[in-house]
């Protein structure tokens, strides 16, 4: 009777076991039947942002728009467009953002100037601060009440001293 039942368990795990990895599995990503295709969708994906990750292109990120893209992306190579028809597509409908190297025109000018002006500001600021620093470090000369009463303490400190502990 055990032995059935050993055998009975051992055959429910492995069911279970093979209907889990089916409950895992993930769909296979669509490819197109020809290589060069699947190639100039690959080049054009390249091009083109995620726009949920931002800092990566469709071809690198697995969020369910970038998905979406790319299958737009092979969907209109499969219809024939070129690929700068599909990179104008979508920068016409997600506007220059959606390029990972939007290009150098009077509205991204700020994106591609920007961080130069960042690090002379900021070099700007370190050298100011440093300067100041500097000014603050330096002996500003005592007045003579202050150098009358440090005269007296330091005359103090030496009759201290001199009198090894005993002061007059």
């Amino acid at each position: 009777m055990r032995v059935k039942t050993k055998l009975i368990i051992v055959l429910l795990s492995l069911v279970v076991g093979f209907n889990a990895a089916n409950v895992w599995a993930k769909e296979a990503q669509p490819m197109a039947a020809d290589p060069e295709m699947e190639k100039l969708v690959n080049e054009i994906s390249e091009e083109l942002r995620c726009l949920v990750c931002q800092n990566q292109t469709i071809a690198d990120s697995h969020a369910a728009l970038a998905v979406d893209l790319k299958n737009q992306v092979r969907d209109m190579v499969a219809t024939g467009k070129t690929q700068q028809e599909i990179v104008d597509y979508m920068v016409q409908r997600y506007g220059d953002f959606v390029r990972y190297r939007p290009p150098v025109k009077p509205t991204t000018y700020l994106l591609w100037i920007g961080p130069f002006i960042l690090l002379i500001v900021g070099v700007m600021l370190l050298i100011s601060n440093l300067r100041k620093r500097r000014q603050v470090i330096a002996d500003a000369p005592l007045s003579t009440d202050e150098s009358d009463r440090l005269q007296s303490l330091l005359g103090a400190d030496e009759k201290t001293v001199g009198g090894e502990g005993k002061t007059s």
